[in-house]
């Protein structure tokens, strides 16, 4: 069962971004929502437009990185243009990691201009266990 991320350390964790500044400059951050189950962290980003092969997914440390480099070959000439609302854009979004996560396992999926990032949680991250002093 999926339910909405609420815990507000992992809430925190997901609402950092490492790269906001980074964001910024290019003018556009692709929506995202983050769910949690027993399982795993689901990271859905809606990115309408490009396809699979146009997307990078990197995993460094505790950061899950999430771009797209806009090509000059994708750019069309303005002047042709009688009517514009959309234009793709170039953009980065990342994602500090829980200490929960298995970034070695992380899965993605792409369908109808939503990427989907499977992020398996560890097992027994989450389970007490008593420490021996020695």
């Amino acid at each position: 069962r999926n339910r909405p991320l609420s815990s507000s350390w992992i809430d925190e964790a997901f609402r950092n971004s490492f790269l906001t500044g980074f964001e910024k400059t290019f003018g556009y951050t692709p929506y995202a929502n983050i769910l949690e189950n027993d399982q795993e962290f689901h990271i859905k980003i809606f990115v309408p437009g490009l396809s699979k092969s146009d997307v990078k997914i990197q995993a460094e440390n505790a950061i899950l990185t999430v771009s797209y480099e806009k090509k000059e070959a994708d750019n069309e000439k303005s002047e042709n243009y009688l009517h514009r609302e959309f234009e793709l854009e170039s953009f980065t979004r990342s994602f500090t990691l829980p200490q929960t996560a298995d970034k070695d396992n992380i899965k993605a999926t792409f369908e109808n201009g939503v990427l989907h990032i499977a992020v398996p949680k560890k097992e027994n991250a989450g389970l007490s266990r008593t420490i021996e002093i020695s």
